[in-house]
């Protein structure tokens, strides 16, 4: 017997291993241990800092009046490559993010790649150090490129690099010009291509653009109408919400629980775990559903998962098990929304979000309600 089986199938009841990309997921049959493989989604961003990007995008505007085309994507993807989006730091409530995030020195060494003397330019205001230079923050700026183009966006009066929201604008700013569009796919490379001249980074970057795009997108609803539609919009609109253990209800966000297998509580955060938000959706459609994963796959026309993902529909509940076929093993639920798509709170860490149906482990079929 597995781990996975030693679980409840309380949503969303799964050892949390650590993340790996979907695309090294799909070429070498990795998988997370019931859990989500992040890839390109916004599962791998953490919430003040998706917060940060979509803010730089709201204001860039204010600083570049001729910009087109910025799209959070596009800061996510340079973020992504720069800094992990400085995941294994703290990002506060104002943005700064601790500890700061600091380059390798800028000296000719060749360390880190680096192969050109960058004298000071900053006295270490910004990069802790008065021998040289090295880029900082969560876009890793270099001092003397962040005198340009830093802007204050958490209006504390500081330009700062090492600040989520003032980074974000910043490079929001720069990756602009004088007024690209960036919507058009050769001016949003040499926008890139100034932010690091390295065809490899280029590419690098316009891959987590697209992956992030993709995720972002809305799903198309033209065909769904009535309760079936309440339920799906009732779940969309909580998309960002966080995700919390034992959190959710049919009236809405809520505080969880403790604890979940990874040791994750609820009790602090106010949002959504799997079941918790199925719950919500469809109780817009008056249906109450039971508070676990396994007890909602008992409710409704069972969709077995031999029949595989093409005999899914929008609305329909879409289940994971450790052992599919065996409904006491299932741990997770979301709700499809059509094009392999589901509206998904995965795990602690993450938030409600749009995911592919074959982004988790143990596809255990679907249930329709309606």
């Amino acid at each position: 017997m597995t781990a996975g089986l030693l679980f409840t199938a309380v949503c969303c009841a799964a050892p949390v291993a650590g993340a790996i990309s979907a695309f090294v997921a799909l070429q070498t049959g990795i998988e997370t241990e019931g859990g989500i493989a992040e890839g390109g989604t916004a599962a791998d961003i953490p919430p003040r800092m998706l917060t940060a990007y979509k803010g730089a995008v709201q204001h860039v505007g204010r600083h570049v009046p001729k910009c087109q085309g910025m799209r959070w994507p596009v800061l996510a993807g340079i973020a992504k490559v720069e800094s992990n989006h400085a995941i294994g730091r703290s990002a506060a409530d104002n943005g700064d993010i601790r500890p700061k995030i600091y380059g390798v020195l800028l000296n000719g060494s060749g360390a880190g790649g680096n192969t050109t003397v960058f004298p000071d330019t900053d006295g270490g205001k910004w990069d802790g150090t008065a021998n040289g230079e090295r880029a900082v923050g969560p876009f890793q700026f270099l001092p003397s490129t962040w005198e340009g183009v830093g802007k204050d966006a958490n209006s504390d009066k500081t330009a700062d690099p090492h600040n989520a929201d003032d980074a974000a604008l910043g490079a929001a700013v720069y990756l602009c010009g004088d007024g690209r569009d960036l919507a058009k796919r050769a001016q949003l490379k040499a926008a890139i291509l100034q932010y690091n001249h390295s065809n490899e980074y280029v590419a690098n970057v316009l891959g987590w653009i697209d992956q992030y795009t993709a995720a972002a997108k809305d799903p198309g609803l033209k065909n769904v109408s009535g309760e079936l539609r309440a339920v799906i919009e009732a779940a969309l609109s909580q998309r960002g919400v966080p995700y919390s253990w034992g959190g959710g209800s049919a009236g809405g966000k809520s505080y969880g629980i403790c604890c979940s297998p990874s040791g994750k509580s609820g009790t602090s955060i106010k949002g959504f775990d799997c079941s918790g938000l199925t719950l919500y959706a469809y109780a817009k459609a008056g249906i109450r559903l039971p508070r676990t994963a396994a007890a909602q796959a008992g409710v409704g026309q069972r969709i077995p998962a031999r029949l595989g993902q093409s005999a899914l529909k929008p609305g329909d509940l879409v289940f994971y098990a450790y052992a599919p076929g065996r409904d006491s093993t299932i741990y997770h639920v979301g709700i499809y929304v059509g094009g392999g798509q589901m509206v998904n709170a995965a795990r602690p860490g993450t938030v409600v979000r749009l995911d592919a149906v074959d982004a988790m482990s143990g596809y255990a079929g679907g249930a329709r309600l309606l």
